[in-house]
Formats: structure tokens, C-alpha cells, sequence
């Protein structure tokens, strides 16, 4: 299967289950895989054909920033259901880190799920 990433999204954003971790805005890493079939894409050459990473991107961000969670696990879950709203994704993996919070070392929650909606091409759908 083919990938499409996304590495090294940075967003200040409130997340966090310790005292004082959501009253003020830290910096999060976040990583993104998604395996997806690329051969149309590849002999087309349409951007419609094929996950378009700067929307993937947009919407990767865009909920980071939005929402507020306890638990990077609860936002690496959210994250990845974002990816699968495309059901041509057949797998995705989200790595999100908190640098600069343990005194240099950084922490880190890795999710991979299959998507329970994908859809092969040549199937009748996507």
C-alpha cells in the first residue's frame, strides 16, 4: 500500500491532564500516515484522485486548535477518525508529541488503526 505523510505539524493548542496543562497554550508535534492506493493518482495526475495533504493538513490542525482533551490518546483517536472520513484511506497512523515539557525529553502517543470504511477502488465506491 501507498502512503501519504505529513510530518512535523506544529500547533499551539490546550491539552493535557495535569493542573494548569489547558490554561495556556503549549506547542504540539504531530506526525500523520495514511495508506492509501495511489495508482490512479499516479497515472492521472488529478488532484481530485487522491488525499489532498494540504487539506489533510488544514483539518489536522484545525482540530488540534479547536478542541481541548485530557488525553493525547482521546486526540490521536479523533485525529484518526478525521483521516478516515475518507474512505479511500485504508490504514493512518498519528504520532503527537509534547516537546520541551520533561526537561528535554519528549513525550509521545502513537495511534494505528484500520479504517472501518475504506473502500478499495474498482469496488463502486469512493
Amino acid at each position: 500500500m501507498d502512503r501519504i505523510a505529513i510530518h512535523g505539524i506544529r500547533v499551539e493548542a490546550r491539552h493535557g491532564a495535569n493542573p494548569g496543562e489547558r490554561e495556556r497554550a503549549q506547542t504540539f508535534e504531530i506526525d500523520v500516515v495514511a495508506e492509501i492506493d495511489l495508482a490512479e493518482p499516479s497515472a492521472s495526475d488529478d488532484v481530485e484522485s487522491t488525499l489532498h495533504y494540504g487539506r489533510l493538513y488544514e483539518r489536522i490542525a484545525a482540530l488540534v486548535r479547536e478542541r481541548s482533551y485530557a488525553l493525547l490518546e482521546r486526540l490521536g483517536a479523533d485525529l484518526i477518525d478525521a483521516i478516515f472520513s475518507d474512505a479511500r484511506v485504508a490504514r493512518a497512523e498519528v504520532t503527537i508529541s509534547k516537546p520541551g515539557i520533561l526537561d528535554g525529553a519528549t513525550p509521545s502517543v502513537t495511534l494505528a488503526r484500520e479504517n472501518p470504511r475504506y473502500r478499495a477502488r474498482g469496488d463502486g465506491s469512493a
